[in-house]
């Protein structure tokens, strides 16, 4: 994964060129078709997302939580978590996604702590964010 498709993703903005370099290679970029279930309401997370190209929708049961496009993330709660995702995610158009897994996420951790650091502090932030909106 290069580090300047990383940069371009939220979670990814406080990382410096050499931290993006280094993370480069623990992502990977998948492409899938539109219908696609990236991931399901219930399961254990094993990776989180972050869309680089097209759409999907959020949905807990039948109701639709929200709409994600380029740059937005899901499944994070799966890198310092350990609970079940709590929603399904649909493409909505054939998307793009950057995935790292949460043992990429563990040896980056371990290897790179100053790295882990910073994608905790912009995933909290963005609970904090969810907690003030809901």
């Amino acid at each position: 994964m290069d580090a300047d498709q990383l940069k371009n993703i939220p979670l990814f903005a406080g990382l410096n060129r050499k931290e993006l370099r280094a993370l480069g290679p623990r992502a990977d970029e998948v492409e899938l078709a539109q219908g696609r279930e990236i991931v399901r309401e219930g399961e254990w997370p094993y990776e989180f997302f972050a869309i680089e190209e097209g759409t999907a929708q959020v949905r807990r049961g039948d109701q639709l939580l929200g709409e994600l496009g380029p740059g937005d993330f899901f499944g994070e709660m799966g890198l310092v978590g350990d609970t079940r995702r709590n929603a399904t995610v649909v493409a909505t158009s054939p998307v793009k996604v950057i995935v790292m897994t949460g043992q990429a996420f563990r040896q980056t951790a371990r290897e790179l702590p100053e790295v882990a650091t910073k994608i905790r502090a912009a995933i909290d932030e963005r609970c904090r964010h969810l907690d003030t909106v809901s």
